[in-house]
């Protein structure tokens, strides 16, 4: 948030004057503390193992996080600038990529369950986002994201977790766009690792 204060020479402050200043200091903190909620949209954009020929595969996506928040701009655990992504619009994104992902490597993703048949879970277990410490006039951010991938078939279950880590340096705190595409990112690489693990189409393709 952006203020252009206009001089004309100097003066005593009246009482306008006072109350001006008072009035930007309080949209100042407000603009500090107020919270951001983000949109994020992240991809599978690695090259996966094809492995299946339209076996059809159970797919399930779960959020095992604790909580929307990932954490604070001010790195103060009771503040107001909380950065949230919310599992609603989230989830579904995570559901689309993983279908596309499992296309891609030659199965046919449905969310129907039936007796026997192949099954992949992928469960959202962390997204953080922690002030960490920098060089003097510099803050840090350090995000978090790992995916846990369980496959089943026929008896035998394969789980893997997949963790993508993040540092970025600044001097002025993220806007809702920068931390938006920081932790799309963040969870691309995440969801990256996971499918490009060949242990996993070669268990769903028995």
């Amino acid at each position: 948030m952006a203020f252009r204060v206009k001089a004309s020479g100097f003066k005593t402050p009246g009482f306008k004057t006072l109350g001006g200043l008072a009035l930007m200091a309080g949209l100042l903190a407000g603009c500090a503390q107020s919270p951001q909620y983000l949109n994020v949209e992240p991809q599978v954009t690695t090259a996966v193992p094809r492995a299946g020929s339209g076996q059809a595969v159970t797919l399930a996506t779960v959020d095992g996080r604790d909580s929307d928040v990932l954490g604070t701009r001010s790195g103060k655990r009771m503040a107001t600038d909380t950065i949230t992504v919310p599992a609603h619009t989230l989830m579904p994104r995570l559901q689309q990529q993983a279908q596309q992902a499992l296309q891609r490597m030659g199965f046919a993703p449905t969310e129907a369950t039936a007796e026997g048949r192949p099954s992949l879970t992928l469960t959202l277990t962390q997204l953080s986002y922690e002030k960490a410490d920098a060089k003097p006039l510099l803050d840090k951010a350090r995000l978090i994201a790992r995916v846990q991938a369980v496959a089943r078939n026929g008896g035998t279950t394969y789980t893997g977790v997949y963790t993508a880590k993040r540092e970025q340096t600044y001097a002025l705190k993220p806007d809702t766009r920068e931390n938006n595409q920081m932790v799309s990112e963040l969870l691309t690489n995440a969801l990256n690792r996971a499918f490009s693990d060949p242990a996993i189409g070669e268990l769903l393709a028995r």
